[in-house]
């Protein structure tokens, strides 16, 4: 019998060592690096291993194939099922993350209820909370009712029997979250590497022979990336991510993957007292109620996936008494805030190596549009002149280095949905060319 191997994965990324490091040569992450199962010699590939490679059933003619995917079943949410693509697909898997506290598990007993008042058998497998809490949160959100079930524990094969348990099949199994799972067939804690790739694995095998849903809860990382081996994402259908700050009311839903649908939309849910409500024109949702007689705010009709937000854009510049600056940004890359404020004060040659500068997106909001530029810049003249921009005026536009205002995807889009809201004048690539076409438009003529 050979010696076994021992290895080592990376907890951050998942990449394999034949020796521990301290750090990461995958991702470059210090000690991350841990021991995993051991990989067995010559007897784990013996006659068992050839007995089953015997039975594996070999590859078949698609076209001879009956039957297609089978008919998804409605959420009880239709935004929902829009952003799904059409609901729940049977044999599907779905991994949704989130910081805690932002509403996972609140989401996620909600759409159990909806499930079970809608007929179908639901079970909550919750290895964080006790059978009392689970039925505390319910009463108080108003979602107790027949047919909701739910089961409290730690073990991978507890959860393998209720999604297995053929007399009385759930449609929907939910594991809440997968990183407190553990298996006796693999090493080390729960939430490890090895355990996290062998409890959704076994999970996602078993879903996929039967009729249900499952819906795999992920922690997420310091870096809010969804923790675990990135085999995890790869290993199932549909990837969500719901965000937001614990603080505030708001709540976006994102799909980052979907094998059923589109991958580039988002929902916007608020948080209230009966759990989380779907806002359905969120277009207008992140504006709030603006005075647009102050200066330093400038609105820009942005895009997130497919959809056009109109979003309130702040700025301040006031003069500093720091020997360096301050320049602070929320919702924005603070590297592209300094990359325009130096294209600001050269193109334009302002003094803004003088004043202290900040900006952030309204309503709590935190999109990567390029599109942001122009307003961003609307925002950051308003406020170091002092003057409020023409009411009414949305921007949209990137900026280059040269001062140039360059056109953004979907422009015709943001076009369509800033004549929709009444928004006017339009400054973008098609009627501002330059920053100081941006200026003279804004403020009259050139100043410095």
């Amino acid at each position: 019998m050979a010696k076994q191997r021992e290895e080592f994965v990376c907890t951050a990324c998942g990449a394999k060592s034949p020796r521990w490091t301290g750090q990461c040569l995958g991702c470059g992450e210090w000690n991350t690096v841990q021991a995993a199962a051991p990989v067995g010699g010559f007897s784990a590939r013996g006659t068992g291993s050839r007995s089953r490679a015997a039975s594996l059933a070999g590859p078949e003619a698609l076209e001879n194939l009956r039957g297609g995917t089978a008919k998804a079943r409605p959420t009880g949410i239709p935004a929902l099922d829009g952003l799904l693509g059409s609901g729940l697909v049977p044999g599907a898997a779905l991994l949704l993350g989130g910081e805690p506290g932002v509403g996972k598990s609140t989401l996620l007993l909600q759409l159990a209820a909806l499930q079970a008042s809608l007929g179908n058998r639901v079970v909550y497998i919750s290895g964080e909370e006790s059978l009392p809490q689970l039925r505390g949160r319910a009463e108080r959100l108003g979602l107790l009712g027949p047919g909701l079930m739910a089961l409290a524990t730690n073990n991978a094969d507890e959860a393998l029997a209720a999604l297995n348990d053929m007399g009385n099949a759930p449609g929907l199994i939910i594991a809440d979250s997968v990183q407190t799972l553990a298996s006796p067939r693999a090493e080390g804690i729960p939430g490890s590497v090895s355990q996290v790739r062998t409890v959704s694995g076994e999970l996602v095998e078993a879903v996929k022979r039967s009729q249900a849903t499952l819906v795999l809860v992920g922690h997420v990382t310091k870096d809010g990336q969804i923790a675990g081996p990135k085999l995890l994402e790869h290993m199932v259908d549909t990837v969500l991510y719901l965000e937001g700050d614990r603080r505030d009311y708001s709540r976006v839903l994102r799909v980052l993957k979907n094998r059923f649908g589109p991958s580039d939309e988002l929902l916007v849910f608020t948080m209230e007292e009966k759990g989380l409500a779907v806002v359905d024109d969120p277009s207008t949702f992140f504006l709030g109620a603006r005075d647009a007689t102050l200066s330093g705010a400038a609105v820009s009709v942005a895009m997130d996936g497919r959809r056009p937000f109109a979003v309130e854009i702040q700025a301040l510049a006031t003069k500093s008494f720091l020997s360096i600056p301050r320049r602070a940004a929320l919702g924005f890359d603070n590297n592209r805030l300094h990359l325009l404020l130096a294209v600001l004060e050269k193109r334009l040659r302002l003094p803004l190596g003088s004043n202290d500068i900040y900006v952030k997106q309204g309503g709590g909001l935190c999109l990567r549009d390029p599109g942001l530029d122009l307003g961003l810049a609307a925002a950051v003249l308003s406020s170091f002149y002092d003057a409020p921009l023409p009411e009414g005026a949305a921007f949209w536009g990137e900026l280059d280095l040269n001062g140039h205002v360059r056109p953004v995807t979907n422009h015709d889009t943001r076009l369509k949905q800033a004549a929709r809201l009444g928004y006017g004048p339009l400054l973008h690539s098609g009627t501002c060319k330059t920053l100081e076409d941006l200026r003279r438009t804004l403020f009259g003529k050139a100043q410095s």
